[in-house]
């Protein structure tokens, strides 16, 4: 997980923990030596890293200090929006809100300085697709039922990746926390992978059924509130499933951070 400050190039995994194997401590010290060649390489030219136990509570606070803003940014103020504007305007101009508080969280990210990621410029786009959808067709149900067939297009991806053999947790796990090449290869991380992957295929298709199903037999205001709370509801318990599984595995592999867990 990447700390808070913007490091130099040729220190950057200093500044990432990275998953590795434990190995005999050195001096008596809870120190570990770690697997590849830039970690070995910085282990002899500055100092050796110092392991941190994999454990629930540090893990869980690492996660809610990347997701909790995002979450406020990206879900809860433009369900708020929307729900105030769609009860004492219209749903039309609820839309067009939600979309400029889109396109000024993108215009944000530029103006500091930080280069908007893939997602968040994919997300954009496809929010103004679906606004012009719904304010062409004059109709809310087109205009929340686009991210349904996303979600379920999100889940059949997850679940057709691990019939594949390709689990696609296996490929998003180094965005949030790097993991040595060695204890990827190993058969209880390769089977954690599949089961995380599974499990968010799950989550996708709860989401989409949830929203569905509220979509068809609510209106409006009363949906935009409910279906804020329960997708949120699912993910969270999703994330704690997920987390206390990686440690069961990680604490069953004898695996360790080298660096710090910010």
């Amino acid at each position: 997980m990447r700390a808070a400050a913007e490091p130099e190039a040729d220190d950057y995994t200093a500044c990432r923990p990275m998953l590795v194997a434990r190995v005999t401590p050195v001096a008596g010290t809870d120190i570990c030596l770690a697997h590849d060649a830039r970690e070995a390489h910085r282990a002899e030219s500055t100092e050796i890293c110092a392991c941190q136990t994999v454990s629930h509570r540090p893990m869980l606070l690492a996660v809610a200090r990347r997701s909790l803003p995002q979450i406020v940014e990206a879900t809860l103020i433009p369900s708020l929006l929307f729900y105030v504007i769609v009860t004492t305007i219209g749903a039309g101009a609820a839309m067009v809100a939600v979309l400029v508080w889109t396109y000024v969280a993108v215009l944000r990210r530029v103006v500091r300085g930080r280069r908007p990621s893939a997602i968040l410029i994919l997300a954009t786009i496809g929010l103004t697709v679906r606004t012009l959808v719904g304010l062409v067709s004059g109709s809310t149900f087109a205009y929340f039922i686009q991210p349904v067939a996303t979600t379920l297009v999100l889940a059949a991806v997850f679940l057709g990746s691990v019939l594949f053999g390709r689990p696609l947790i296996a490929r998003m796990a180094n965005d949030f926390c790097p993991v040595d090449p060695e204890v990827s290869a190993r058969p209880a991380v390769i089977r954690l992978f599949a089961g995380l992957t599974v499990l968010w295929g799950v989550v996708h298709l709860l989401t989409a059924a949830a929203t569905f199903g509220m979509l068809v037999s609510m209106p409006v205001a009363p949906f935009v509130a409910l279906k804020t709370i329960t997708c949120i509801a699912i993910t969270a318990l999703a994330v704690v499933v997920t987390v206390t599984w990686s440690v069961r595995i990680a604490r069953s592999e004898n695996l360790v951070f080298a660096g710090p867990l910010t």
